[in-house]
């Protein structure tokens, strides 16, 4: 029978999970990560060293509960007191076994002892029970009654407390899962592209969630173990210090197995999270680009690849069960064995007469407390480890430096900031995680208010340079000048509120048209949208839906046209009245006539700003006041239209070029 690819790949897992293992780290296990869509091996080994860049270190307990305590810094007070109230219920909850001996020995025993002494020197007790010689009856309900009301108030305290502790749990998942998206936000973007728009919402639903029930798997579940473990050795201890030894003896186990096996498990849950990232981020692409899969027939191809990759999350979560039914296995021998051996010796000390009948029965109580907070620890460490994974997903997340920081004491601009001057002096750039150039030493100088039109072949550094502008990137060297000012002395955020930008790629939001145009500023109404859309020759087609403005439009502007969605781009940009304007084939999918509608309308938009503008039909060029030829991320030439055909250089052959492929076609020129 032949192997499947999923088989072959959790051979080699499990084979990396051994390696690991004997290295004592907790790395990913990043070597079966299958190549997506058809890539390459080489690309996805760039990805994976991508990804790797993101964490894939090894933190200790400690490190780890530091950074969750930062993480619930504003929900500690609740939690605080959540304990506390847990501490004083276990408190209380510890007594009533105490009221089975009095029963037993005191009332029900034939002669009845006497009670304690050291309970009858205890004020108002006396008064309470009763002389159990003289009324056995009464001293019997009243030691009832007794137990009753503490089991009530006991109850009621550790309800309070973790009524506290949930909400606390509800409340940190909001705040923690907010930070992540915050910060997801601002991360430099080929961290983003790398963890894709799928993968980023299991992140931010699945592994941020989970941080916050760290408040019960890691606080709350292992204090209330712990209260209640101490104080019933406590009680034991005056019962029969022997008794307090043989629960003693159980610590060890504990740290054994936490020791040898869930730190193990920490990592395979890692895994199992990132393999469903893996899933959930393959799945948004795939119907992402649906028209895509099903014009190349690849439906049976994508259904294929989710199955194998479901395939091996199974795997993975069968084989980290194995693991997690160890531990559980241990501790379902070694607590009934506990419990049995202590029982053999309370009934041997009863047989001597060195224990009564009512200590032993106090004895099996408390002993019952004493196991069942490490039953607990045992049955929610499995958990607590899984938790414990998600937080280290975030916290690689976390820790990846915000996109390109602003140097301190950097200027801040005002949406009043007059000018527009911007000063590009030998830029060269290579992208993240690559070597090679896509811009040499580029110098162009853009006054106030001028529009500047990039031209060249594809991958001639066109695109990547906007990117520079709108500082998306930094260079690798040399410096990008804003009225005299490097755009690292710069505040991000309020040079970015001066930019407008149209891309040939338009994104549009699952909202309506009013939604949509007013994104570039909410708080426009409904006249202000109106004009944009009308500047932008929207208003036409918006007019003919029956809801018009109102109309939703569906994920990426599904329901409309291309054409359509890039009139709503532009009027966006329009609407933002930016001070510098990037069009990145900003007419690209409007036909001829829509064009010409919109032309005068972006005459009148490009009025007295500073416009950088890639596009490549002609009559869009030859109207810009500077023209910059690119050939494989180097400025060949620079000019008007007019100067540059005078010059009889490389513009001029590719306008020569265009307009004889276009003698016979009706629609404008353009300029490749």
């Amino acid at each position: 029978m032949a192997v499947s690819p999923s088989r072959r790949r959790f051979d080699d897992y499990r084979a990396t999970v051994q390696e690991r293992h004997r290295q004592g780290g907790a790395g990913s296990a990043s070597s079966t990560h299958a190549p997506h869509h058809g890539h390459s091996d080489v690309d996805g080994s760039r990805a994976a060293r991508s990804q790797k860049k993101i964490g894939d270190r090894t933190r200790s307990f400690f490190e780890l509960f530091s950074a969750f305590w930062q993480l619930i810094q504003g929900h500690r007070g609740p939690i605080i007191a959540a304990l506390g109230l847990l501490s004083v219920g276990i408190a209380i909850r510890l007594i009533p076994p105490l009221g089975t001996k009095l029963a037993i020995d005191s009332v029900l025993t034939v002669p009845a002892r006497p009670l304690p002494e050291w309970l009858v020197a205890v004020p108002g007790v006396t008064s309470i029970l009763g002389d159990p010689a003289v009324s056995p009856m009464r001293t019997l309900v009243a030691i009832a009654l007794v137990v009753t009301v503490l089991t009530a108030v006991g109850t009621m305290i550790n309800l309070l407390g973790r009524w506290l502790a949930t909400k606390s749990v509800n409340k940190a998942q909001v705040s923690i899962r907010r930070r992540v998206f915050e910060h997801s936000m601002r991360l430099p973007l080929h961290h983003v592209y790398a963890m894709k728009s799928g993968g980023v919402a299991s992140l931010i639903r699945e592994d941020a969630g989970g941080v916050a029930d760290l408040i019960f798997s890691m606080l709350y579940n292992p204090w209330r173990a712990i209260v209640q473990f101490c104080g019933s050795l406590v009680i034991l201890m005056f019962v029969d210090w022997k008794l307090m030894v043989g629960g003693l003896i159980l610590l060890p186990v504990v740290w054994v197995t936490h020791r040898t096996y869930i730190n193990r498990i920490r990592p395979l849950f890692r895994d199992v999270r990132k393999q469903r990232q893996r899933i959930d981020s393959g799945a948004t692409e795939t119907f992402g680009g649906i028209r895509v899969v099903r014009t190349f027939s690849r439906s049976r191809t994508e259904s294929s690849r989710y199955v194998r990759e479901g395939d091996f999350l199974v795997r993975q979560q069968l084989f980290t069960w194995w693991w997690m039914r160890i531990i559980e296995t241990i501790w379902e021998v070694v607590i009934p064995l506990a419990s049995t051996g202590l029982l053999l010796y309370g009934g041997y000390q009863i047989i001597h007469g060195q224990l009564t009948l009512g200590d032993l029965m106090m004895f099996l109580v408390y002993l019952t407390m004493l196991l069942d907070p490490l039953a607990t620890l045992a049955g929610s460490a499995v958990t607590f480890q899984n938790n414990l994974a998600g937080l280290d997903r975030i916290l690689d997340v976390l820790e990846v430096d915000e996109e390109l920081p602003s140097r301190e004491g950097a200027a801040r601009l005002s949406s009043q900031t007059q000018g527009g001057a911007i000063s590009i002096r030998g830029v060269s750039f290579h992208y993240p995680a690559s070597e090679t150039p896509v811009l040499q030493d580029v110098s162009i100088e853009i006054a106030a208010g001028q529009t500047v039109a990039l031209v060249g072949r594809s991958g001639a550094g066109k695109t990547t340079l906007t990117n520079l502008i709108a500082r998306f990137y930094d260079p690798t060297a040399g410096e990008i000048h804003y009225n005299g000012v490097d755009l690292r002395d710069i505040e991000l955020s309020s040079y970015r509120a001066l930019l407008g930008i149209v891309e040939q790629d338009v994104f549009l939001f699952d909202g309506t048209i009013h939604e949509n145009i007013a994104y570039a500023r909410p708080k426009a109404n409904r006249p202000d949208v109106i004009a944009a859309a009308s500047a932008a020759a929207a208003d036409e087609f918006i007019l003919k839906m029956e809801l018009g403005y109102d109309t939703v439009i569906g994920e990426r502007g599904v329901k409309l046209s291309g054409g359509q969605r890039q009139r709503l781009a532009i009027a966006r940009a329009i609407l933002a009245d930016p001070q510098i304007l990037i069009l990145d084939e900003a007419t690209s999918n409007l036909d001829s006539q829509s064009e010409r509608l919109i032309q005068s309308s972006l005459s009148d938009l490009l009025q007295d700003r500073t416009a950088v503008v890639i596009a490549h039909r002609l009559s869009t060029i030859a109207g810009a006041d500077l023209i910059v030829v690119l050939e494989d991320g180097r400025v060949l030439e620079t000019g008007t239209h007019a100067e540059l055909l005078a010059r009889g250089g490389h513009y001029q052959d590719m306008v020569n070029l265009q307009m004889n492929q276009s003698t016979s076609d009706a629609s404008p020129p353009t300029v490749n």
